[in-house]
């Protein structure tokens, strides 16, 4: 099948790449349009929750009752001083009506809350006009200038839940642009190195290129149709450029053995620089072509599907974060898999044996089995036990941090020290009344007794941990009470005492939904935990069969599926090394607060595992290729990983260097995100490939490629295979 594909694409190559120029060009001009089209950097919460039902209720029947824009202002005399007042309600007061709904203050509400412990500092608490989210935001963003002014001696800074918000969508999209400029080079750089000439090292860079501008235009388009969060363009951005070089490698170093064994161009493999058997270049390329498609391509094509699979999985959450990155991940992917299927071998079918033109060294001969990597392999089957205990000793000693992960949201401290809006959201946690911005709420509904919800009041307020309770609204039979507390908001501590509130009864004949910040958390790790086995047995199911149907064995995908898990674990526990305990926190440039958000590694197990299986199969089609010629378990494992050990070494470092560049992130998520991902592959691409991997398959011997009979007919019927020359799984036979 991918071989007939191979010669169809030589065939219209010149209509190929018409058609894909015609792509290139919609795309950069209507695809770089994303940036315009995604403008919330929420997401987190999880619909239907109690939290959002609190939140949902109280706005319905109440209004509205967020801290939208939190204006922090700093003096040299107390808010007591009367030019001090006099600076901010004058400041106040020069906002527009039709951006500003509602103001509150030290001076509005009398609270004690609103002043900081030394009583030279005050917050105002702004709600902005706006039917939704967009029409505040940009609102926001016609004032935003005109809230730091103030006379008097007085300084002011802006956080609040729309600042933090903008401040971290003007930062991601300046990173894209950063992380962009700098891998770019380095890339160009390395791929020189590797392919050893300028043509060749090209072509995996401009497929990076078309992936880049190819998931700007799927993002584009999903924003039409769905929510999109905007950390989704650097997600699918380094997502897109990794996988995309990745397989831009695989299939121009596969091609470039094919032309060099059919002998194109005065290539080795013809006779005077002559094609063999009397054929002509073209003959030749077109051959090369076919057998590149058959082998790469086909890793590329089952790569690719598994990869989208994964990320499919993120569709079964709640969370419109994860929702969308599940959409722009497969869009991703697909550009990825179609620019590698279509433009880069129509590229090389133009090119021919001309990929190999200005080469800066001279190329080394063809792969050995005794060659550096093949040395490793025989050295490791030699002792697989002692290996395979060891590499999985400390993948799992790497993993155990994961054992004591603490859970928390997404707030200001997401952004770089010193950002205005993180600024803010300290000083509010440090210098004033604990969690006065960021209360637990409890929103009681079906009763208008007063005296019933004063008692609910009053109970709540005897709960351990709870510091105060008060009526903020009510109207009707809805009545919200906010709950102050001194624990941190992602610790949990606040987290039980969210489930020791929701525990109080609430008033006879009434009901009581709990919300706030924490509480979202709460919710959102009960969401995720319920759909996480799903998504284990979606993802874990179609990589067994395409992993099956790909190679005809049923002990090979549970072996990946298992030494995937393995590397995960021990990459997550670095994780919390790294940004939960703060390990690293000073040369990566960021702020530990101690806890994770949950969705971020439910992010990173989608794509890793997907990405993770992009060398597994690279790896196993070799040896399954040479298993196919020489019957002999050993000799294959120890050919395939020589002749697959430094492309995947390659991959990796690329790989590497584009999530590095992306690590670089101001926010910190998106960098916990480049560098656990720069971990993972680090690990599958070393311990796992060049160790655990030869270790287990020189145990399990011609065991690897058995199937049970029924299974063996279905693998020889619908098995995607090489070509049709592909052998059948065999039997099993004793394992030596």
């Amino acid at each position: 099948m991918f071989d007939r594909w191979g010669r169809w694409v030589h065939r219209r190559r010149r209509w190929v790449l018409a058609v894909a120029g015609a792509v290139l060009v919609f795309a950069a001009v209507w695809g770089t349009g994303v940036f315009g089209a995604l403008t919330s950097s929420g997401g987190f919460e999880t619909p239907g929750s109690e939290s959002a039902k609190a939140a949902q209720t109280a706005e319905h029947d109440l209004g509205r009752d967020e801290a939208d824009v939190v204006v922090l202002y700093q003096g040299k005399a107390t808010v007591d001083d009367p030019s001090y007042r006099a600076s901010v309600e004058k400041a106040l007061a020069a906002l527009p009506s039709d951006k500003v709904s509602k103001t509150s203050t030290y001076w509005t509400t009398k609270s004690p809350q609103f002043v900081s412990k030394d009583r030279t500092a005050t917050y105002a608490v702004l709600q902005l006009a706006g039917a939704d989210d967009g029409a505040r935001s940009d609102g926001y963003k016609a004032i935003q200038d005109d809230l730091t002014k103030v006379g008097g001696g007085l300084t002011a800074k802006v956080g609040g839940s729309v600042g933090v918000e903008t401040a971290i969508n003007e930062r991601v999209s300046s990173d894209i642009g950063r992380a962009e400029g700098m891998a770019m080079p380095i890339l160009l750089v390395l791929l020189v190195l590797i392919f050893g000439g300028l043509v060749s090292a090209s072509l995996p860079l401009l497929i990076g290129g078309l992936a880049i501008l190819g998931s700007f235009t799927a993002l584009h388009a999903l924003s039409y149709v769905t929510d999109v969060s905007i950390f989704a363009v650097n997600i699918t951005t380094f997502l897109g450029l990794g996988l995309a070089i990745d397989y831009g490698l695989f299939v121009v170093s596969r091609f470039r053995e094919e032309i060099a064994r059919h002998g194109a161009g005065g290539v080795p493999g013809g006779v005077g620089g002559r094609p063999p058997s009397g054929g002509t270049d073209g003959d030749s390329v077109e051959d090369a072509l076919a057998a590149t498609m058959a082998t790469a391509g086909r890793t590329v094509a089952v790569s690719g599907i598994t990869v989208a699979v994964s990320l499919s999985g993120l569709l079964l959450f709640d969370q419109t974060f994860l929702v969308s990155m599940g959409y722009g991940g497969i869009a991703t992917v697909f550009v990825c898999m179609a620019a590698a299927l279509t433009v880069l071998p129509a590229l090389l079918a133009v090119l021919g044996p001309k990929v190999n033109a200005l080469s800066v060294r001279r190329r080394g001969g063809a792969a050995r089995s005794d060659g550096w990597w093949g040395r490793i392999a025989h050295s490791v089957m030699r002792r697989p036990v002692i290996y395979v205990v060891a590499t999985v000793a400390l993948l799992l000693a790497l993993g155990a941090p994961l054992l004591r992960i603490n859970w928390g949201g997404v707030d200001a401290q997401v952004l770089p020290g010193g950002a205005d809006a993180r600024v803010v959201s300290e000083s509010l946690e440090t210098r004033f009344a604990r969690n006065a911005t960021s209360p637990i709420e409890a929103v009681v509904t079906g009763t208008s007794d007063r005296a019933a919800v004063q008692a609910y009041g009053a109970r709540l307020d005897a709960v351990p941990g709870i510091t105060g309770a008060a009526v903020t609204g009510s109207e009707g039979t809805t009545t919200r009470l906010a709950l102050t507390y001194d624990a941190d908001p992602n610790s949990g501590a606040a987290r039980d005492l969210v489930q020791r509130v929701r525990d109080v009864p609430p008033p006879a004949g009434a009901q009581s939904h709990v919300g706030g910040v924490t509480a979202d958390v709460v919710d959102q790790l009960g969401s995720i935990g319920a759909t996480l086995p799903w998504l284990a047995l979606l993802v874990g199911g179609v990589t067994f069969v395409l992993l099956f149907l790909a190679f005809g064995s049923v002990l090979l995908p549970l072996k990946a599926i298992v030494m995937n898990m393995l590397s995960l674990s021990a990459t997550f526990g670095a994780v919390v090394l790294i940004f939960q305990d703060g390990h690293l926190s000073g040369p990566l440039g960021f702020t530990a607060t101690g806890s994770i958000s949950p969705a971020m590694p439910i992010l990173m197990l989608a794509m890793l595992f997907g990405i993770s299986m992009d060398y597994e199969v690279f790896l196993l089609s070799r040896v399954r290729e040479q298993y196919d010629l020489t019957g002999s378990n050993t000799a294959a494992v120890a050919s395939g990983v020589q002749r697959t050990g430094a492309i995947i070494t390659s991959a990796a470092l690329l790989f590497i260097v584009v999530i590095g560049a992306f690590a670089t992130s101001g926010i910190t998520f998106i960098k916990m995100t480049g560098v656990g991902m720069a971990i993972a592959i680090l690990l599958d691409a070393t311990i796992v490939r060049a160790l655990l991997v030869p270790a287990t398959m020189r145990l399990l011997g011609r065991a690897n490629w058995w199937a049970p009979g029924p299974l063996a007919r279905l693998y020889g019927r619908f098995g995607i295979k090489e070509g049709d020359s592909a052998a059948p799984p065999r039997t099993l036979e004793p394992v030596g």
